[in-house]
């Protein structure tokens, strides 16, 4: 092989854009928006094209835009309304009721699943760590056991599950039917945080680790919020409408269409943009019902989150733009040829790319753009013996691995709870990394049974 076809050859393209997205964000700091448009133009140059590079980039990143935009911005308004109406905590709360004091960990694990659906990780983790902090101080045991619980919902549900960012372009550049992205993500979800939560009942037991006062937290501020009065909270169906509606409307939509026509107004509703706008018309009038802000201080609350769903989407963008840029290259094709006759490894590979890059750079979301970026090509034209659907899962699942010092995920966790960095350590990434691994083995048990084609 020559030097200049080793230059122009995929993988080597492949291997270049991957440092500098890793390199930029861990050696050089760079934000991940940056890191990417940046390995973006760099695949750009060494891939010949017909168009000028700056129109190639251009173009991919506002296709990426044009798809999730409106998704990414619906899901961050309904996330927004939902903790500030007082939504989250209703649900939290019900959940305990039907679980029981001595299930209290398995409603924090349900609860942090089902409401990391529609809002991002770092939000749930500041809602319910309180409320686990909370309940701890209320029986006086289990405090790593509610962490965890937490910490296993909300990371499989950020992955796995549309709206959250990375599944959303995933199902998008992989034309994965969103409906069917929830509905596997959801049931794929179920086996790995249960096998999460396992792993969190033997670590509460080995190393207990107690509540301890902090400036942020005071122990005696906690103790006071937990007396908040139930009347103060929305009704539980009002509070579960802005998650409910859309994923109704989009599975029923999903499931007609799979087994006849679809009439027209369901068409329209089951749509995923239409579907999300309407969660967010729904969470909207829940905090006018509860808050009463009036026309300014609604405007406020909509201005705040769009403002954190503003970085979110300049980074799937730039993902998008870098997968888009990988695919030109010719990766996919170079990739079928590796694998020709041996589909089924392609499920492990999706899995393993998505770890190293989770690992690599700490952002589970930036794994699954990365993964699903590299792999789309095969997933819409590698005629697979298996639907798409499960290498979508499977970098979900690989996204998980590892959790470390990287990770703002981790950070988080460890400030607001107060665990330790060892403690973190030796519980938060093994956790994640038993939870990947479960669902993977689930995934090709999966696709060796029911294929889906």
């Amino acid at each position: 092989m020559t030097l200049s076809s080793l230059i122009t050859d995929p993988l080597t393209i492949l291997f270049v854009g991957i440092i500098i997205v890793v390199g930029g964000i861990i050696g050089l700091k760079l934000h991940p928006f940056l890191a990417l448009l940046l390995g973006a133009l760099v695949v750009a140059i060494m891939t010949p094209g017909t168009k000028p590079i700056g129109e190639r980039i251009a173009l991919e990143f506002g296709n990426t835009c044009g798809k999730l935009g409106i998704l990414i911005a619906m899901a961050a308004i309904i996330g927004k309304c939902m903790l500030e109406s007082g939504a989250a905590e209703r649900i939290v709360r019900s959940l305990l009721k039907v679980t029981g004091t001595d299930n209290a960990p398995l409603a924090f694990l349900a609860s942090s699943f089902l409401i990391g659906i529609p809002v991002f990780f770092d939000t749930v983790i500041f809602l319910m760590i309180p409320l686990a902090k909370a309940m701890t101080m209320r029986i006086g045991r289990n405090y790593l056991l509610f962490i965890l619980a937490i910490m296993a919902g909300a990371s499989m549900a950020n992955s796995l599950v549309p709206p959250a960012p990375g599944p959303l372009f995933l199902v998008g550049i992989m034309q994965i039917p969103i409906g069917m992205m929830m509905i596997g993500g959801f049931l794929l979800g179920l086996i790995t945080i249960s096998t999460g939560y396992l792993f969190a009942g033997y670590a509460n037991r080995k190393w207990p680790i107690p509540l301890r006062d902090s400036l942020d937290a005071r122990l005696e501020d906690i103790r006071t919020a937990s007396l908040k009065e139930d009347k103060q909270l929305p009704p539980l169906w009002f509070s579960l409408l802005p998650i409910l509606l859309p994923l109704v409307f989009i599975c029923v939509n999903t499931a007609l269409t799979s087994f006849s026509h679809t009439p027209a107004l369901l068409g329209f509703l089951g749509d995923k943009y239409i579907a999300l706008i309407l969660g967010g018309v729904a969470a909207l009038i829940l905090l006018a019902r509860q808050k009463r802000p009036g026309r300014e201080g609604m405007t406020s609350f909509v201005q705040s989150a769009l403002m954190s769903g503003g970085a979110i989407i300049l980074i799937t963008a730039a993902g998008g733009t870098f997968g888009g840029m990988l695919q030109q290259s010719g990766i996919s094709a170079r990739i079928a040829e590796m694998t020709k006759g041996y589909q089924m490894t392609l499920i492990p590979l999706a899995f393993l790319v998505a770890a190293v890059v989770r690992t690599a750079q700490g952002s589970a979301t930036v794994a699954v753009i990365t993964a699903s970026g590299i792999l789309s090509g095969m997933a819409t034209h590698g005629h697979l013996t298996y639907h798409p659907l499960y290498l979508g899962l499977a970098i979900g699942c690989g996204s998980k691995l590892v959790p470390w010092m990287n990770d703002a995920g981790f950070w988080i966790v460890c400030k607001i709870s107060n665990l330790t960095e060892r403690e973190a350590l030796k519980t938060i990434a093994p956790m994640q990394t038993i939870m990947g691994i479960a669902g993977l083995i689930g995934i090709l048990i999966a696709a060796s049974i029911l294929p889906l084609i």
